[in-house]
């Protein structure tokens, strides 16, 4: 008999946990509520009750996300010593998360996509996960040493590894990434401005 993960007590646990993996692997508008409550256990009227409207739930689950990314992403690089290669380790990251078969893209630019035209709330929580990540490459970049403007240049490379390697299938746009930073690092360590050489 196959063993079966043991689904956490919390009802408004299960039921993020049940609409971030739903939501990450089918599309936030590809599922309804009576999904959500399917895969959860937990009955439409407690779903609702927790989750008053599904834009809640979506909000419930990017803040998951963002935790979860923060977290892992801050394990990464704090197991690193060199600032230098602590910059280095957000693509390995990227590259360790890419490798999974669930992967399917950041759900902030999916969540985004989806729903931001639409949704204020979602908008602005995605960017804001946005703005926390430059943020904490902006911090990572004086680390090393080096002019903080780079640490845009860094995020637009994490960003469009994301979506490259999610659109194309395949884990190689981390290292594609990894490669073009350590070419701006190294350019901004020597003080030439990458478009300057």
């Amino acid at each position: 008999m196959a063993e079966q993960l043991e689904q956490p007590a919390d009802p408004r646990q299960r039921v993020v946990d049940a609409a971030d993996e739903l939501f990450y692997a089918r599309g936030i508008r590809a599922v309804g509520m009576d999904d959500v409550r399917t895969a959860s256990g937990v009955s439409l009227k407690r779903l609702y009750s927790l989750f008053p409207g599904k834009d809640s739930l979506v909000l419930a689950v990017l803040r998951k996300r963002h935790s979860m990314w923060t977290e892992g992403l801050s394990a990464a690089v704090e197991s690193v010593e060199e600032p230098r290669d602590r910059l280095l380790a957000v693509y390995d990251y990227l590259a360790e998360w890419f490798a999974h078969d669930s992967f399917r893209g950041c759900g902030f630019i999916n969540a985004f996509g989806e729903l931001g035209p639409t949704s204020p709330e979602v908008a602005a929580y995605a960017r804001e996960h946005k703005r926390s990540f430059q943020a904490q490459l902006v911090r990572m970049v004086a680390e090393a040493g080096v002019d903080v403007s780079l640490a845009p240049q860094l995020a637009i490379l994490a960003e469009g590894a994301q979506t490259t390697a999610a659109i194309e299938g395949s884990p190689d746009a981390a290292s594609h990434a990894r490669r073009a930073a350590e070419t701006l690092i190294d350019a901004a360590a020597a003080g030439t401005p990458a478009g300057r050489r």
